[in-house]
């Protein structure tokens, strides 16, 4: 059995615009020294698979940098590795010349390279869903049930607002998909949705594209999932552990705040054994801690050098604050520098932001106070 996986870097980049200005959503920094790619990534070679695509769009150079040749994640290979696909590979997705806005038009746009692909199965995930999941289980559990696509889902309380942000799949008692609701706008309660991870049989990806550019198709979820379900063995792989989907800048700020205090949230994702959350090393000192400084229920990065006070906030690597300076409920990005007497409260600064000194800024938890990259207030 071989398996490939594929990496969608920039669907969901609308989703939170301040930070994919001048980034893609799968290189958003998270968790003081991750980015979103680096769960996708690392669920990947946790499983085994050491050959994986990752589809660009635009704003790609931050994501290169990040990656690189992909030793941090054990995949500068001779053979296999992890490969950047440029779009634009094929005509068939931009006749207009236009950026793809969907699943399916990305495969299409690469469809060369599938066409390529040797492997028995496909891994296809996005970078909006923070999880740390057992790839091996579900493609096993994809072969024993003989499923053309199985689908990772897992069961949330939804409002009708948080129905719209997701795509809502329903399934017989045997886990059978029976139906796909994309964005439902009259859906509540107890319901499976879907994380955008899927495992797909090789051969039966390449037909579908090929398939979608003979008709002009563009949704997966329209024109494959839905269209098919009552015909094709698509199935479900109940997921239980911790997952955060990333659809606004209050679900960025919402769940980065739950990984601090003592909920076991960070556990599930950082601590399972044998299933490490790699990103790229960067040989900082350690952070360096001012006999004044004061620092509460905080995850700090190293190269941090902190003479103020910081309490429930995420602070990147290389930030200073300053003397005086107090840092509440907020997340501060690498290289951001806080003056003397600043006073933080729900913020969130890009890269390399200077706050001078004296200034007071604040948001609201349902609508973070957020300042963009390089920017001097």
């Amino acid at each position: 059995m071989s398996v490939q996986g594929i990496i969608f870097t920039n669907l969901h980049d609308k989703n939170i615009p301040e930070l994919t200005l001048k980034r893609t959503m799968a290189s958003v920094p998270y968790a003081c020294r991750y980015r979103l790619i680096d769960f996708a990534l690392s669920n990947m070679v946790n499983s085994g698979i050491t050959s994986v695509s990752v589809i660009t769009h635009y704003n790609y150079q931050s994501l290169m940098d990040h990656i690189g040749a992909g030793k941090d994640w054990d995949l500068a290979r001779r053979s296999g590795g992890i490969k950047i696909l440029p779009p634009y590979m094929t005509a068939y997705a931009n006749t207009q010349n236009a950026l793809y806005n969907s699943r399916m038009e990305a495969l299409k746009s690469v469809n060369y390279s599938l066409s390529r692909f040797t492997s028995d199965y496909v891994v296809l995930s996005d970078c909006d869903v923070i999880c740390n999941v057992d790839l091996n289980d579900m493609i096993n559990d994809h072969i024993r049930n003989g499923a053309d696509i199985t689908m990772a889902v897992k069961r949330v309380l939804l409002t009708n607002e948080t129905a719209k942000r997701n795509v809502v799949v329903e399934a017989d008692d045997d886990g059978r998909i029976t139906d796909v609701n994309a964005y439902p706008t009259n859906v509540s309660g107890y319901h499976d949705i879907n994380l955008n991870i899927l495992v797909i049989n090789r051969e039966y990806l390449q037909s579908i594209v090929l398939d979608a550019i003979a008709h002009g198709y563009t949704s997966f979820n329209r024109d494959v999932l839905s269209r098919n379900a009552s015909r094709r063995n698509y199935r479900i792989y109940k997921y239980n552990g911790y997952f955060a989907n990333i659809s606004s800048m209050e679900d960025y700020y919402k769940h980065s705040m739950e990984l601090i205090g003592a909920s076991d949230n960070r556990d599930q994702l950082f601590g399972i054994k044998n299933r490490p959350i790699y990103t790229k090393v960067r040989n900082s000192a350690p952070t360096r801690y001012d006999s004044a400084s004061n620092v509460k229920n905080s995850l700090v990065a190293d190269g941090c050098i902190i003479e103020g006070t910081v309490e429930n906030s995420i602070i990147f690597r290389g930030v200073k604050v300053s003397k005086g300076a107090t840092v509440k409920n907020s997340i501060l990005f690498q290289d951001t520098v806080i003056g003397a007497n600043v006073f933080l409260n729900c913020v969130i600064t890009d890269k390399n932001v200077v706050i001078r000194d004296g200034r007071i800024l604040s948001g609201h938890e349902s609508l973070p106070f957020f300042i963009e990259k390089g920017k001097l207030v």
